[in-house]
């Protein structure tokens, strides 16, 4: 009974928390205000208090511009930390738009959603990145191209990195800063998770979402490390597959390492 009441809780709390933040972000897209990149931040935080996600930040968002987060993804929950932790938009497949609720919330962060098999629209979408990075937007992108169970990094599509090779060119001084973060969920009600309760953290692919979501609200108490890596600065001209190639070893290392429970020192 506690537990239902608890849920219950949770989605009235956050119901009222997107009502009163709701406007700010609806007047913000409608004219375009810098409020829209901030707005979201606040929401998120809210969301993993509320969710009682605990986040714990080791090394520092890269303050060069314009610049591509490149991270593991393990979660929609994913979503919620990076989004709490920064003001970030996010790169994500078309379909997901059409998702209930989080299509819905991804269409109020303005997220840019890529249509993979329509080649056509490539151009325009890579130009849609090059100007939100040029803007001063931090776009993340999650080159696994899907969410893993937690306890490894998936084989890296270095194709997704496209978006940083094409925009370069346009942006000033022909250069993206991408840098990389390690997302790792540790722990569970302040115990060490393990490779076995991890899945209470990840989201595969093959798992039914409220099924798993009603998991998590029961949970509660998860704890995330996020980990920022160093920076690559990709340039005009650079090889695309060797960028890849440096993120994902700097994104592997890292995640290991905290899911080992050692320290994050910089890489």
């Amino acid at each position: 009974m506690i537990t239902w009441l608890r849920i219950g809780l949770i989605v009235v709390s956050l119901f009222a928390v997107t009502l009163i933040l709701l406007p700010f972000q609806l007047a913000g897209l409608l004219f375009d205000l810098k409020i829209r990149r901030r707005v979201p931040r606040y929401w998120h935080r809210a969301a993993c208090w509320l969710l009682g996600i605990r986040i714990h930040v080791h090394g520092h968002l890269e303050y060069r511009r314009p610049l591509m987060l490149a991270s593991n993804h393990v979660s929609w929950k994913d979503i919620l930390v990076l989004g709490a932790v920064a003001d970030v938009v996010y790169i994500a497949k078309a379909e997901v738009a059409d998702w209930p609720i989080f299509g819905t919330l991804a269409k109020l962060q303005k997220s840019i959603f890529i249509a993979r098999e329509q080649k056509r629209r490539t151009g325009e979408q890579v130009n849609e990145i090059a100007e939100r990075m040029k803007a001063g937007e931090i776009v993340v992108l999650f080159p696994e191209g899907t969410t893993s169970d937690g306890n490894r990094l998936m084989e890296v599509k270095s194709s997704l990195f496209g978006a940083a090779a094409a925009a370069a060119p346009y942006t000033s001084g022909g250069v993206v800063h991408v840098q990389p973060v390690a997302l790792a969920y540790t722990r569970v009600h302040g115990m060490a998770m393990g490779r076995f309760h991890r899945p209470i953290a990840a989201w595969p692919g093959d798992i039914e979402l409220v099924p798993h979501l009603m998991g998590v609200l029961k949970e509660g108490a998860l704890d995330v490390d996020v980990a920022f890596g160093e920076t690559v600065d990709f340039r005009t001209g650079d090889n695309r597959k060797h960028l890849s190639q440096a993120i994902t070893s700097r994104i592997r290392r890292m995640l290991i390492r905290h899911l080992r429970g050692r320290d994050y020192e910089g890489m």
